[in-house]
């Protein structure tokens, strides 16, 4: 598995400049006005994604977090989510930095084969960075009302945390 997964990506960049020249395709001359292309789409998303580190600065350093977290003990325990996974749980659909911190912390505390490591580790895989994508994705197309878009992520975050805690208790107990 070892030798597979480092020659990978060069397989994949040599099958893809091959199919390129194939179709009679020029790649180079593609990949730089895609280059092209990303550069104007960070530019213009820049300004979003700014505003949203500085939120999420705001949010961890005002104490809010910790906040929520004693609000929501009570329901984290009826639904067997482990408190020390909360943290994560209201953090990785704000930020995927402050959740990787975040996880490396509960990893460094409890261990990564304590049932709350293995639960906050399956939580980080299985959630996403919502108000992160909706701001490149959205921004990106130059998309101002994101509508039903954030309620839905929203449902399924919560529904992902959930599945989180059930898959860990399946599979290795606790």
């Amino acid at each position: 598995m070892k030798s597979i997964s480092a020659y990978a990506i060069p397989v994949i960049i040599l099958v893809v400049l091959i199919a390129g020249m194939y179709k009679g395709v020029k790649v180079y001359d593609i990949f730089i006005e895609g280059a092209k292309e990303g550069l104007t789409t960070v530019i213009r998303i820049l300004p979003s994604l700014v505003g949203l580190l500085v939120a999420v600065s705001v949010f961890r350093a005002s104490g809010a977090l910790d906040l929520i977290i004693y609000a929501f003990k009570p329901l984290a325990t009826a639904l067997s989510i482990p408190p020390d996974a909360l943290p994560l749980a209201f953090l990785r659909p704000i930020s995927g930095s402050a959740s990787l911190a975040m996880v490396s912390d509960i990893i460094k505390t409890h261990g990564p084969d304590s049932f709350v490591g293995r639960v906050v580790s399956t939580m980080m895989g299985s959630t996403e960075t919502i108000f992160y994508t909706l701001t490149v994705y959205f921004g990106a197309v130059g998309i101002k009302n994101i509508r039903y878009t954030l309620a839905a992520a929203l449902i399924a975050d919560f529904a992902s945390v959930i599945a989180s805690v059930w898959a860990c208790r399946l599979f290795f107990g606790g």
